[in-house]
């Protein structure tokens, strides 16, 4: 095995800063430039206080601020190869990059998304966990497999749940340049994690340019929830997840599932020619129990994660999510 290249703690300290962005960077060198400043150069009574002083205007802030240009100029590297993958329309573009290139896009990809990304870099081109997102309090993970001619099969991803599980994280995002096997594909079914391939990543990546913006709402109030017309508790806004409504909103009453109580909700705008809509009951879930212990299980749905908004069954006891089928 060879051997770990050892470094100063200087370039120790220009690694870590350099993951931080750039102005971080720079407004942390401000700051140690003006605490050092703020020290006295002679002290009789102590000389270890004016050694310090010394190296941190010398050594320790320069480092900071080599940093920083190492930060803002793989920020500008990051958002050009991003770019030049956006402007090819064939797959070809990810195969044509590194390992460390292809972790780069990603990178850039999910920071775009609103994430805070954290580079940890992984074993090498084949393990490892890669990037660590973070919105609010939630973590998120990925691993990224530059694969240009195989597979991923099951036992990867089984392998990266487990660390996902062992780290506490929201969700997850295994994504390849190739493509997965069927049985990793069934393997994520119910799971809060998303897999990504190089057809897949190359698409969102295009259609990033082509997103048409979102009309404007300013104008529009937002609706008044109304009371339940059985118990008389606050109602909220659901989906529809089945029948022939799915996917429409509805007010359904808070205190579900011990009262069934909705209603319509009436946007604003003309009034419609007719207001005997029917107005359709949310059936209630199919009873179901677990394959593994038997024990009931519980409708629930994701908060977070590659598959917010989705429902699936989950096991108390097992600690085990099922999808709904």
């Amino acid at each position: 095995m060879a051997r770990r290249q050892r470094t100063s703690p200087i370039e120790d300290l220009v690694t870590v800063a350099s993951k931080f962005p750039w102005w971080v960077s720079v407004i942390l060198a401000i700051v140690s430039y003006l605490t050092f400043r703020a020290m006295p150069s002679q002290a009789p009574s102590n000389l270890v206080l004016p050694m310090l002083t010394m190296f941190g205007q010398r050594f320790l802030v320069p480092a900071v601020l080599i940093a920083a240009g190492i930060s803002a100029y793989s920020s500008v590297k990051q958002r050009k190869l991003y770019e030049t993958v956006k402007s090819r329309a064939d797959v070809g573009a990810l195969n044509e990059r590194s390992w460390g290139e292809f972790e780069t896009l990603v990178a850039e990809h999910f920071k775009r998304q609103g994430f805070e990304v954290a580079r940890e870099g992984g074993n090498g081109p084949d393990g490892g966990i890669d990037l660590v997102l973070r919105k609010g309090r939630e973590k998120h993970l990925v691993q990224c497999k530059q694969w240009k001619a195989y597979k991923v099969s099951v036992q990867p991803v089984r392998e990266f749940y487990g660390v996902m599980a062992a780290a506490g994280a929201a969700g997850g995002y295994f994504v390849t340049s190739g493509t997965f096997t069927e049985d990793a594909k069934a393997f994520v079914r119910g799971l809060n994690l998303e897999l990504i391939d190089g057809q897949k990543l190359k698409s969102i990546i295009g259609k990033a340019a082509n997103v048409a913006p979102a009309p404007s709402t300013a104008n529009v109030p937002p609706p008044v929830a109304p009371q339940c017309p059985r118990c008389g508790a606050a109602m909220q806004i659901r989906v529809a997840r089945k029948g022939a409504n799915a996917g429409q909103k509805f007010w359904g009453c808070s205190a579900y599932p011990k009262c069934n109580g909705t209603q319509i909700i009436i946007e604003a705008g003309p009034t419609p020619a007719s207001l005997h809509t029917a107005v359709v009951q949310p059936k209630e879930e199919q009873k179901r129990s677990c394959p593994d212990c038997g024990s009931e299980l519980v409708l629930r749905g994701f908060q977070s994660g590659p598959k917010e908004g989705q429902s699936f069954y989950g096991c108390l006891p097992c600690k085990k999510a099922w999808p709904v089928v």
